[in-house]
């Protein structure tokens, strides 16, 4: 099975291949090409969870706990499909978009190292490897989020870099206290150890630790700052690849932590997640409704739509911790499109602003069938995959009787409509203001539109097939709040 460490091993070779490389059409081929091998090893491995439920390799053919294990679940192939197809459509994306010919070849190289890390971050099974990878994402993210060295992108990058990495130090503080009390890092042990009510009274301080490192990767409330601080200035194919990857991770890491071995407390866990949720949604959506520069609009429902998959882990039932995951899908998915739009917009009138942007839904209607499917995907329209996302969400909160963060579920949901309906009104149905006509640049292609027509298409089908891929949730979310074949298979107990 080590076709398993492919998704790390493949972004590698790619990245050596990539330094080489100083074409910027070179490069954009070869990225195109190489996402689409990356998205097919993704569905295979998928296949192979399907039938077999959890697949390990131990590297070096070192046993558990002792190694470095790599382990391959259903929320793991879910989570490396999803990235592969959106890692694809900014391939597509990049490469109309990024001119700079010295700049594109450079971009491939950390874009690839991103998706490496993304990839390592999902599939690791040992703690002190997830640090590893979140590292090399931040440290890649940084050279992204400042490549074109204009001051708003300096500026956004020191901000980004900074609370990131105080959140690694965390994290890196979490890891000490975690091997101290425990004497492992292997996920699948550490939740054999903690099946002792003794052992896991000592978790508490470490689990903040951790709780506080990916709450800052995730952008939860109040830790969500850094990212609309940063998210608005790099090159619209950077911004796009974060809004769609890199708060997921943390979201990720959560759910994998807080079900597999911080399972310890969980009244307190419970709550104190499902209060945090809350403020994160309503914060994010409030503050999306008082910008009018496109790309913080959609930074804050960043923000906002992370308290969704924060609230289903917070219920903890199976059902929501599957609503979490399908949000995480849809919200994957819809965020990354609404970006793209948003930089075919600019392509068309030079500017992110709204105030001077304006009829656009006579001008080029494909664009605003374009902008209109992830907006009402985002807002939870049915038939969208948005609503089907949230009344998973909403049916297990009621189920489960938390009707305040269900009430809350609902009410943000009609700030994220006024959102995307001031986004509509502002950019596609008012005139273009007269002192601004001339700021036309140019003509959208079909190469320019195809990125966002294949998001466009995946939230419609995840909507008209979501039973689905609610079966797809559902058994992944069996698997972790029910982990004891995790265990068993990744330390070898199995008869």
């Amino acid at each position: 099975m080590n076709v398993i460490a492919l998704p790390i091993l493949f972004p590698l070779v790619l990245i050596i291949l990539l330094i080489f490389i100083r074409s910027k059409k070179i490069a954009g081929l070869i990225s195109i090409f190489a996402s689409l091998v990356l998205l097919a090893i993704s569905l295979y491995l998928l296949q192979l969870v399907i039938k077999q439920e959890v697949i390990v390799i131990q590297m070096g053919g070192w046993e558990a706990p002792y190694g470095i294990s790599l382990v391959l679940d259903y929320l793991s192939a879910i989570m490396l499909v999803v990235s592969a197809f959106i890692i694809l459509t900014i391939s597509l994306y990049a490469f109309r978009f990024i001119k700079n010919e010295n700049f594109g070849s450079r971009f491939y190289v950390f874009f690839f190292s991103i998706t490496m890390g993304l990839n390592g971050a999902f599939i690791t099974g040992d703690v002190f490897n997830l640090y590893v990878w979140f590292e090399v994402i931040l440290l890649s993210s940084f050279v992204l989020i400042t490549l074109g060295n204009r001051k708003e992108q300096l500026e956004g990058g020191i901000k980004y870099m900074a609370l990131n990495l105080i959140g690694s130090l965390f994290f890196l503080a979490g890891l000490g206290l975690l091997y101290g009390n425990t004497g492992t890092l292997n996920m699948a042990h550490l939740a054999q150890i903690l099946q002792d009510d003794q052992q896991s009274l000592l978790m508490n301080t470490s689990a903040m630790l951790f709780f506080v490192a990916f709450g800052i990767k995730a952008a939860i409330f109040p830790l969500f700052f850094w990212l609309p601080s940063s998210y608005h200035t790099p090159n619209i194919s950077v911004s796009a690849l974060f809004a769609g990857l890199l708060t997921k991770v943390g979201v990720y890491a959560l759910i994998r932590f807080f079900t597999l071995f911080f399972v310890q407390d969980q009244v307190f866990w419970h709550n104190l997640l499902l209060i945090l949720a809350g403020f994160t949604m309503v914060i994010g959506g409030m503050a999306a409704s008082t910008h009018y520069e496109t790309r913080r609009i959609l930074s804050y429902h960043i923000i906002s739509q992370i308290g969704y998959m924060i609230m289903g882990l917070g219920i903890f039932t199976p059902l929501a911790i599957a609503g979490s995951i399908f949000f995480t899908v849809h919200n994957m998915i819809a965020k990354t499109n609404t970006f793209l739009v948003a930089g075919l917009v600019s392509k068309l009138k030079g500017t992110y602003y709204l105030k001077n942007i304006g009829g656009l839904y006579k001008e080029n209607p494909v664009l605003a069938i374009l902008f209109i499917i992830p907006a009402f995907a985002l807002a939870g329209i049915p038939p969208l995959s948005g609503f089907f996302a949230k009344f998973i969400l909403i049916k297990a909160g009621i189920e489960d009787g938390h009707y305040i963060i269900t009430t809350v579920a609902i009410l943000t949901s009609l700030l994220t409509l006024y959102s995307m309906i001031k986004i509509w009104n502002e950019a596609f149905l008012k005139k273009q203001p007269e002192s601004t006509d001339m700021m036309l640049q140019s003509k959208l292609g079909f190469l320019d539109l195809f990125p966002s027509i294949l998001l466009g298409a995946a939230s419609i089908l995840l909507g008209l097939f979501a039973s689905q891929i609610f079966e797809l949730t559902l058994n992944a979310a069996n698997q972790l709040i029910n982990p004891e074949h995790y265990i068993k298979t990744v330390l070898h107990l199995l008869p």
